[in-house]
This record gives structure tokens, C-alpha cells and sequence, in this order.
């Protein structure tokens, strides 16, 4: 038995490759897992338990295979792929977020691996490239990596107002980010690759600048990404005030009128109970609370009932267009925008088209009418946004209005509806229930959670 453990106890501290990289496979797994908290939590990435499995398994297998069957380093590059493929496709990220849930991650992982091997060449008579190929010592020097990640993962999730706000970027800026995460992602391979086969006749002075370069360009992409954010989000609060400014002027005005008129509104109810006209009262008491029911729908549409400021200027501007053309919006707004359980770009997208469609067919009605409701149904598990208008085509085909191209009317693009179907089949929590009566057509759109 002694002897048996002896020879473990010998296998485990001799230098030998191929046992090494055998007895580390399972670890794959934990980095995996280590990897997608990182992402998930810096990027606000929401995902599924069944997201989580899969990208774990995912990762962890295919990095496991190219390891053992793709050389050293060009295995390096092909893991690239697997993690940009796993982000993209199955935590449905972004392009953008793909590639930051890779640059983040392993950029951090590099400037620890970098200082432990300096430490360790410090510390020790034996150098760190030959060291990692001792089994016990890989498996220590990765799990201390791991632990490290780990208490970053913590501290992050612990300061969530620190997390990246990417989805409200503009396209030019993302592009740019795009790039400049491309070549980081090249300088990742590289410096992988250094570490794998230089370090050890690595001069102090150039393992030290690898360190400070790397720590250096990640700082500096980060406040980068940092300031850009918050500039964009400083800018969508100075559009939404406006806008709430707007609303907030028409709901004045309409105060000072109803309060100015207030007794000629009573002295005309009056009129018609004297004369014991209740068919007259009626009709005058309903348009008496339409316009009660306009300035509720101002109140109503406020940051603090919208409270997600991309979702209240898309709301806020529709809202307002419809109203210079006659239209008269019942909103009614019940969720909390910030807990939805979709993409916000991808909820303010499918609002905008939605909204458009309405507006554009009560438009063309006599009776120009346009429901809104954000509501949470918590028996079913859902949070749905409807949207019901007036609409003058009673023929409209409600399958045929999804293709691309498709418009009922001339010079449209048709491709508002198509898109909404292009964002369904990405995301498997969503869906568009589509129905007409001979008053309302009406859309359904369901967020399940």
C-alpha cells in the first residue's frame, strides 16, 4: 500500500506532460463555469439554468478534445473560436458582448498566470515552464488562478452598478469596440503562446513589461468602455427629460384648462340633470372623461412608471407622434421595465415597430384609437406587452404580415413585422400572439420567465 502511494506521490511531482494535461481536463470545467460568471455578471448577460449546462459542457468537452488532438499553440486559437461560438450562439449574446466575454475573462487570467510565473521564478530554483508540467503544480497553480477569478466574480457581483452597459452604445461606437477587442484577442493568443514555450529564457525586464503592457492596455480599454457608457447613457437622459419636459408642459396646460373651465364642465352637467336628459348626460360625462383619461395617460408616462429610460423615449416619442395626429393612446403600464426578461435593445425594438404599425393604421381610421399595456401575468409565468388599434383593412392576412417584404402599404419596406420574427426565433422565451376583431387588431407579445 505504501509502495502504491509512493508511486502516486512520484507520478504526481515528477515533470511529465502527458499526464499533466490527463489530470487537468476536469478543471476545464470549472474554468468554464468561472468564465461564464465573469461574462454573465460584467456584461449583464441574463441566462438560463439550461444556458449555463450548455455553455459549460460546451466549453469544457471541445476545449478537452482540442487539446488533445490540436498542437500547442495553434490549439490556443481554435479555444478562441469555441468561446466566441459558445457566447455568441448559446448565451445569445451580442457580437460585442461575445467578444468582451472572451477579451475580460482571459485577459484577467494572462496578467495572473504572467505574475505567478514571475513570483514562482522568484521563489523558486526551478523555472515556471517546467514547473506547469509537474501534475501537482499545475493543478496548484490553477486552482489558485481559479480562486482569484472567483473573488473577482464576487466582488463584481457584489458592485453591480459597476457592470457594462454595452446594449445602449450606438453603432459606432460599437464597431470601434468591436476592433479593438479583435486585437486583444490577437495579443491574448500571443502572449499564450509566449507563456507556453519562452518563459523560462524570458529576460525579468521583458516578463515584467508583458505584465505592466497587458495590465496597462486592459485598464485602459475598460475606463475606455467605461467613459463611452456613460457618456451614452448620460445622453439618452438628457433626450428622455426632454421628452418627460414635453409631457410634463401638455399635462400643465391641461391642469390650467380643466381647472378654468371646471365650473362650466359642472354648470353643463347640471343642464342636462334639470332636464332629466340622461341619454345627453352620458355622452357629454364621456367625453368628459376622455379628457381625464389623456392627462392619466401623461401621468402614466413618466420615468418612473417607464422606468427603464430607453424603453420610456421610445414610448414617450410614439406617444407623442400619435397624439399630433389625432390619435388617442390608453396607456396602462404595470411592470417593472428594468426586470424584464428579454434584451432591453430587443424589447425597445420590437415596441418601436409595434408602435409604428399602430400608429400607422388608427391613422387611416375615423375612430383613432391606440391601447398600450405593459402588464405581468404571474399565473402563467409571463410579462406581456399588447397593443390593440383601430384599423380600417379588415382583410389584412395576420400570417402573410410576418414575411419579408410583405406591406399593405405602397413604398413601405415591410420588413418591421419580419424583424420582430427574426428576434423570436433567437430568444426561445418569447412569442407574438397576433388577433383582430371588427373594432381592434390587436398584438400580444409574450416574454415567459
Amino acid at each position: 500500500m505504501m509502495e502504491m502511494l509512493q508511486t502516486i506521490w512520484s507520478s504526481l511531482t515528477t515533470e511529465n506532460a502527458g499526464l499533466t494535461n490527463t489530470l487537468i481536463m476536469p478543471l476545464s470545467f470549472l474554468e468554464a463555469y468561472i468564465v461564464m460568471l465573469i461574462f454573465t455578471t460584467t456584461l449583464n448577460v441574463i441566462v438560463t439554468k439550461r444556458q449555463k449546462i450548455q455553455y459549460v459542457l460546451f466549453i469544457a468537452i471541445l476545449g478537452i478534445l482540442t487539446n488533445i488532438f490540436i498542437p500547442e499553440p495553434y490549439n490556443t486559437y481554435v479555444n478562441v473560436v469555441i468561446f466566441l461560438f459558445a457566447n455568441f450562439f448559446i448565451l445569445k449574446a451580442t457580437v460585442l458582448k461575445s467578444i468582451f466575454g472572451f477579451v475580460i475573462p482571459f485577459s484577467i487570467t494572462i496578467i495572473l498566470e504572467l505574475l505567478l510565473a514571475y513570483i514562482y521564478n522568484i521563489i523558486s530554483t526551478n523555472d515556471y515552464s517546467s514547473s506547469v508540467n509537474i501534475p501537482i503544480n499545475r493543478i496548484l497553480f490553477s486552482l489558485i488562478i481559479y480562486a482569484i477569478e472567483y473573488i473577482f466574480y464576487v466582488v463584481l457581483k457584489k458592485f453591480k452598478r459597476v457592470s457594462l452597459k454595452i446594449d445602449i452604445m450606438n453603432k459606432k461606437t460599437k464597431v470601434l469596440l468591436s476592433l479593438s477587442n479583435i486585437l486583444a484577442i490577437l495579443l491574448i493568443a500571443s502572449q499564450l503562446y509566449i507563456l507556453t514555450f519562452y518563459s523560462s529564457n524570458m529576460p525579468f525586464f521583458i516578463t515584467l513589461l508583458s505584465i505592466i503592457g497587458l495590465i496597462t492596455y486592459f485598464s485602459i480599454n475598460l475606463y475606455n468602455i467605461l467613459t463611452v457608457s456613460k457618456l451614452e447613457r448620460t445622453s439618452m437622459n438628457l433626450e428622455e427629460a426632454k421628452l418627460y419636459n414635453k409631457t410634463l408642459e401638455i399635462l400643465q396646460d391641461n391642469t390650467k384648462a380643466f381647472r378654468h373651465d371646471f365650473s362650466n364642465i359642472l354648470q353643463g352637467m347640471v343642464g342636462y340633470m334639470d332636464n332629466n336628459d340622461m341619454e345627453g348626460l352620458k355622452q357629454y360625462y364621456s367625453q368628459f372623461v376622455e379628457d381625464i383619461q389623456h392627462s392619466n395617460n401623461l401621468t402614466t408616462l413618466s420615468p418612473k412608471v417607464v422606468n427603464n429610460p430607453a424603453i420610456y423615449n421610445v414610448l414617450a416619442s410614439k406617444y407623442h407622434k400619435a397624439d399630433s395626429l389625432g390619435i388617442k393612446i390608453h396607456l396602462e403600464a404595470f411592470l417593472d421595465m428594468n426586470e424584464l426578461h428579454i434584451k432591453i435593445y430587443e424589447f425597445a425594438r420590437v415596441l418601436g415597430i409595434l408602435m409604428d404599425n399602430a400608429i400607422e393604421a388608427a391613422s387611416e381610421c375615423e375612430n383613432k384609437i391606440i391601447n398600450v399595456v405593459f402588464r405581468n401575468d404571474t399565473r402563467k409565468h409571463m410579462q406581456l406587452l399588447i397593443i390593440e388599434n383601430t384599423y380600417q383593412n379588415k382583410d389584412v392576412n395576420t400570417d402573410k404580415i410576418f414575411e419579408k417584404g410583405y406591406s399593405t402599404k405602397k413604398g413601405n419596406t415591410g420588413l418591421g413585422l419580419w424583424e420582430i420574427r427574426q428576434i423570436l426565433k433567437k430568444n426561445n422565451n418569447l412569442n407574438l400572439f397576433t388577433s383582430k376583431n371588427d373594432e381592434f387588431f390587436s398584438q400580444q407579445f409574450e416574454i415567459y420567465y
